[in-house]
């Protein structure tokens, strides 16, 4: 009996015979309802000719221009796209056609769905190298779609055999050994060749025309139709929502279709009419600005706006197929900042004055003076690039999920940019907590200084979970006692968990942590800081350190005064708490801050860490806080100098064996273990 699955309805033929079969799912449709729809639902013009008048209706509510769809992406998440794929190499081998230079229509033809099977290729290796690793296979193909059959093939094979003409989109699968020759249901995302997309751009229209957006909808729907009935349970949780790409020879847009199937009228009579009105009433439709992927040589604008766009609605279709991806795009964007710092250094950029607050912090930045209270109920007028400052003595609410909790603050720790407070539990006032704020998603700007926030809060946040999870438990290293958002004056209108509703402190992160105590610099600036601080700061300092690598091999990547601690509690035995973790290495492609008085030699070298390289960061911040001399230092090639002249004189040796026999035989080792 010939197989009467949907993958074998013709699209643009007349419906077969309907099939009595049925997977039996649970739905609020049956299997053979929506299969006998499918096999009805061929023609994309008829689709279109029912949404005439909405597109018309549409076309007529758009007034100065502004788009009647809203956009799939907004702009600042298209920036930080762009920032993780900073340094991502794409490659398209076979080059886009110009309709200019081609010697025949055939031809063009030809090259162009050859040319977009490439693209799309290069596309899914690149993200999925980038974002999963390159250590799995790629579990996604790349297939054209014949109008006749409905059966997927390469281009090459289509052109071979003379079936071009056929030929009505390109799409990216989901690889399946039972089903190699493809799916409808296993198509990840389809892409719509068509010679006209470039029109709109060039007119200035903010929309494509209706005959190519509904040629779109069509095979939206379909592809949520078909997804639907899928046996595979990761299928079935993505028929809800589909991305397709729409692109010439020049331009490309994407098209986002969200909705539920089951407001869907299964009308085998009126199949048309059914789906228009479904799309009408119960789909979100996401439509993008239409603009330039290929270059006049055929080349994809990698970093362009019109190919982000298409890379990061591929990106969002792996996720739908094979889940959340190893590496956060939150995570790859923030690598833009280590960069831009390592830039910086290149360019002489820093600054080589030693800073009046702290003794040794290695970069300035300015902030403003103001300092603004949390306990108001009134709203508060934030200029749109001021990060929240707390007042000594005032009160923040931070909501942890759970519940609501409220801080005083004591004091500052650290006035640095930003800062770190010492604060109480409004409800337990015998303890005391240091307290993290960060910068408001809103308000997180690309420039790497604004980092700093996004390192010490989240990053920070994460890495302290990560060592709680896999049991890494030491007094010498932080605990993470809360993370939360703060609670701003007034109503608070955000759309999701994780968004925003625009007041300046919405949902800006806070991290709590334990114990408290006073940085190396506080000790060193009130002459605290003898021989047996010394001592016991490597051996505190040190334990951490092996600690965190013994058994998930965390390297801590900072080490410097103001991230150290001593912490007394009014013990006659005082220890030293090694904080801000949030530059800790955890895998091989992070990598550390960069800071000329303490970074190891390799790290400076490489720009990244060796076994050694905390240790050596310990020795220097030792023999500075011990009073070794402060050279002037402006660039790398400056520190490297320095480093190499230091230890080829036991310059640092001396130094260390003057205050201690114990810490020149750590420096020795050192010494020994780096060369």
């Amino acid at each position: 009996m010939e197989d009467q699955s949907p993958d074998n309805i013709s699209v643009g033929s007349a419906p077969k015979k309907p099939s009595t079969s049925s997977r039996g799912r649970k739905r609020n449709f049956s299997s053979s309802t929506c299969k006998d729809f499918l096999r009805k639902f061929v023609d994309n013009e008829l689709l279109t000719s029912s949404l005439e008048d909405w597109f018309s209706g549409h076309s007529e509510d758009c007034n100065f221009r502004k788009p009647a769809f809203d956009v799939p992406f907004d702009l600042s998440e298209l920036q930080s796209f762009d920032y993780a794929l900073e340094g991502v190499t794409f490659q398209q081998l076979v080059r886009m056609p110009n309709a200019l230079y081609a010697s025949t229509s055939d031809v063009f033809e030809a090259t162009a769905y050859l040319a977009l099977e490439d693209f799309l290729h290069a596309g899914i290796k690149g993200l999925w190298e980038t974002f999963w690793g390159p250590d799995e296979a790629l579990p996604f193909s790349v297939a054209c779609i014949h109008s006749t059959s409905s059966k997927f093939y390469p281009a090459e094979k289509a052109i071979s055999s003379g079936k071009l003409d056929g030929v009505c989109a390109t799409a990216v699968l989901l690889k399946n050994l039972k089903h190699s020759q493809g799916r409808w249901d296993h198509i990840v995302v389809l892409a719509l060749l068509r010679p006209d997309i470039g029109m709109v751009s060039a007119q200035g229209d903010q929309e494509p025309s209706p005959a190519v957006l509904g040629e779109a909808l069509f095979f939206a729907l379909r592809i949520l139709l078909s997804r639907s009935l899928s046996r595979s349970s990761t299928v079935l949780r993505n028929s809800d929502c589909v991305y397709l790409l729409l692109v010439d020879s020049q331009f490309g847009g994407v098209v986002k279709v969200q909705g539920d199937l089951n407001k869907l009228d299964f009308d085998l009579n009126n199949v048309y009419n059914c789906a228009a009105e479904w799309i009408k009433k119960h789909a979100k439709i996401s439509v993008s600005s239409i603009d330039r992927v290929w270059n006049k040589l055929g080349n994809a604008n990698w970093g362009d706006i019109g190919t982000l766009q298409v890379l990061i609605a591929l990106f969002h279709s792996m996720i739908q197929f094979y889940g959340e991806p190893k590496y956060s795009l939150d995570e790859l964007a923030t690598e833009h900042s280590s960069r831009l710092q390592c830039r910086r250094s290149e360019r002489h950029l820093v600054d080589r004055q030693a800073n009046g607050n702290g003794l040794f912090r290695f970069q300035q930045r300015s902030h403003s003076p103001e300092i603004v209270e949390v306990q108001e109920e009134a709203a508060v007028d934030l200029k749109p690039q001021e990060t929240l400052k707390l007042e000594i003595g005032s009160v923040i609410l931070m909501d942890d999920a759970y519940s609501q909790k409220g801080f005083q603050i004591n004091d500052i720790l650290t006035d640095s940019d930003p800062p770190i407070y010492t604060s109480t539990p409004v409800e337990e006032p015998t303890k005391t907590y240091l307290l993290y704020v960060g910068s408001s998603p809103s308000h997180l700007e690309p420039a790497w200084e604004d980092m700093n926030s996004w390192y010490q809060v989240q990053r920070q946040t994460k890495v302290l979970t990560l060592m709680k999870q896999r049991g890494i438990s030491s007094r010498y290293i932080p605990q993470m006692v809360f993370s939360g958002r703060v609670v701003h004056p007034g109503p608070c209108n955000k759309p999701n968990a994780s968004g925003s509703c625009g007041h300046p402190w919405c949902s800006t992160p806070i991290l709590v942590t334990s114990p408290v105590g006073e940085t190396i610099s506080n000790l060193i600036r009130n002459g605290l800081f003898g021989v047996e601080e010394a001592l016991r700061c490597c051996h505190d300092c040190l334990s951490a350190l092996a600690a965190a690598a013994a058994s998930s091999g965390i390297r801590h990547g900072d080490i410097r005064p103001e991230n150290v601690i001593r912490v007394s509690n009014g013990s006659r035995h005082p220890y030293f708490v090694l904080i801000g973790w949030g530059h800790a290495i955890l895998e091989d492609r992070d990598r550390p801050v960069m800071n000329l008085f303490f970074s190891s030699t390799f790290a400076l070298q490489e720009g990244k860490l060796c076994a050694a390289s905390d240790a050596e960061s310990l020795i220097y911040l030792l023999y500075f806080c011990c009073g070794g001399v402060c050279p002037e230092l402006d660039s790398v090639e400056s520190a490297l100098q320095w480093r190499e002249t230091s230890w080829s004189r036991r310059v640092i040796q001396q130094r260390l064996g003057d205050v201690s026999a114990v810490l020149k035989a750590f420096a020795d080792y050192v010494d020994t273990s780096s060369s």
